[in-house]
This record gives C-alpha cells, structure tokens and sequence, in this order.
C-alpha cells in the first residue's frame, strides 16, 4: 500500500513546468499589483493635499455665498450653479445625439467606406486638443449662430467635445449584446427597431452609462472650451436661462490661481475640493445606477 501511495503522490506532483509556470505567474501578480498601486497612490495624495489645504476654507457659507471683495473672500455658490447648468445642458445634448448615433452605427449602418470615414471621424474627433474645441465654439455658436457668449454657446460646444466617448462606449456596449438576442426577436417577427427598443438598448444601458459618466467627468473639468463660449471672470447674480452666462467652478479656480492677487491659500484648494468632490458625486451615483441595472441583466 506504501509503494502505491508514493506511486499516485509522483504521479500528481507538479512537475518542473508547471513550478516555472506558477513562478512566473506569481511574479506577473506582483507586477500587476505594484502598477495598481502605484496609479491609486497619486490619486491618494492629489486628495490628501486638498484636503489638508482646503479644509480650513470649507464651510456652508463658502458653499452657499457668492464671493466678495475682488473674490479673495466669501464663498463660490455661483460656480456651483453654472457648473450644473453647464454639465446638464450638454448631457442633455450630447447623451441623445452620441446614444442615436451609436445605434445607427451599430445596427443599422452596413460596413462600407462611409461608415468608415465617419467612424475615423469620430476617432478624430476625441484626439482633438480642447482649445481647438473652443475655438470652434467661438466661430459656431458664439459668432456664425449669433448665440453669443451664453450657457447655450458653452454647452454645445462641451457636447461636441464629448460626444466621440459616449458613441464610442454606446457602440461597445451594444455590440456586447448577443447576436442570439436580435435573433430570437426576429423570429417572433418583432422589426428591428422593436428589438433595439426592448432587447438591445435595455441590456446594454450599464455600459451607455460609463460614456455619460465620462462625458459628466470632463465637461465638469474643462476650462478653455467654456472660458471663450460662456463662462464669465465674476458674476453677481445666477443664470435665469441658457442665454445668460455664468460662472463655473474649473474657470473660477483658474481665475484665483492665477489671475486674482492677495487670494488666500485655502480658497484654490478648497474650490478644487469642491470640484472633485462634485464630480465624484454624480459618477458614484452614476455607477451606483448602473451596477443596480447590471444586477437585474438576466445574462
């Protein structure tokens, strides 16, 4: 019985392969593990000197007062509001326009040389610098459409910018939906947009989701598309429509970094706290959505 049992233990024993394997796969976690770390780490340290920079300003009266004496006090509730009006206005433009578009490219448009150009176009479109952006904005909307320098102007020119990443995540996301599904619709006789309806776009609204989330992440954070098109150096009052302009929170904390003497040094932190913290908001929440609508996915 002895000699069988160390027979079957030399049968099963690892072999020198499989060691180098498991070797070189422990090492390859190592790595892996040492790269997530050390992207997470300046993250942690970006918060970490916000925090401990801005926090002396941060109160709800800098949350909810607008600011004073040549903006080196009071609080930056204005930017707060043009920034929702910014980052809302160009959602409701963009998420449509961009989700459409990726449905049209993905289930309808056959593969020939226009839907290639448009697909290179919209590769091109998302390596397009920002303040080429702007200056697009400026020429379009501001001057040839005669919109002037408003919340219209700033967000659409927003929405255009950001429109190649909510196509690109809406085509990803519907093509990760099973080609069984369309099937099985088509054969109950359902038409094509009626599976689009009830089958495609229902199981892929978690991945439509991270483009919106992208696209709120960057229009909330850039400065030189809104700083020709629509966002003011100090207003005294909120935007009543999207024909006004308004301030917001990336050009305010480029304005007192930068262009305002005698500004304490919390106030560019704790602006910049704000900021992130607002963004961090609406994407959690975001995410949060979508792992509940990922959650009840039947596949």
């Amino acid at each position: 019985m002895s000699a069988v049992r160390e027979q079957s233990h030399a049968v099963f024993q690892a072999t020198a392969v499989t060691l180098a394997n498991r070797s070189r796969e422990r090492f390859a976690v190592r790595v892996l593990t040492l790269i997530t770390t050390l992207l997470i780490l300046p993250l942690i340290a970006i918060i970490s000197l916000l925090v401990a920079k801005g926090a002396p300003a941060m109160s709800l009266e800098f949350l909810l007062a607008a600011p004073v004496a040549g903006m080196t006090a009071g609080g930056i509730f204005p930017a707060i509001v043009g920034t929702l009006w910014l980052v809302g206005v160009s959602l409701a433009v963009a998420a449509p326009i961009g989700i459409l578009a990726a449905v049209y490219l993905n289930e309808y448009a056959g593969d020939n040389w226009v839907t290639r150009i448009i697909n290179l176009a919209i590769v091109n479109l998302a390596g397009v610098p920002s303040i080429v952006h702007a200056l697009f904005g400026v020429g379009a909307f501001v001057l040839f459409l005669g919109m002037g320098t408003s919340i219209l102007s700033a967000s659409l020119t927003l929405a255009i910018m950001t429109l190649p990443v909510i196509i690109a995540s809406t085509k990803e996301a519907l093509a990760s939906v099973p080609l069984a599904f369309r099937e099985a619709c088509w054969v109950l006789g359902a038409s094509r947009w009626q599976t689009i309806r009830h089958v495609v776009l229902p199981n892929s609204i978690s991945g439509i989701l991270t483009g919106v989330i992208l696209q709120v992440s960057r229009a909330a954070g850039e400065t030189a598309p809104i700083m020709f098109t629509g966002a003011a150096f100090y207003l005294p009052f909120l935007p009543q429509s999207v024909y006004d302009q308004c301030m917001a929170l990336s050009m305010h904390l480029f304005t007192v970094s930068t262009q305002v003497p005698n500004v304490p040094e919390a106030i560019p932190y704790a602006t910049a706290l704000v900021l992130l913290g607002l963004v961090m908001s609406v994407n959690l929440t975001s995410i949060l959505f979508r792992s509940y609508l990922r959650s009840r996915r039947k596949w």
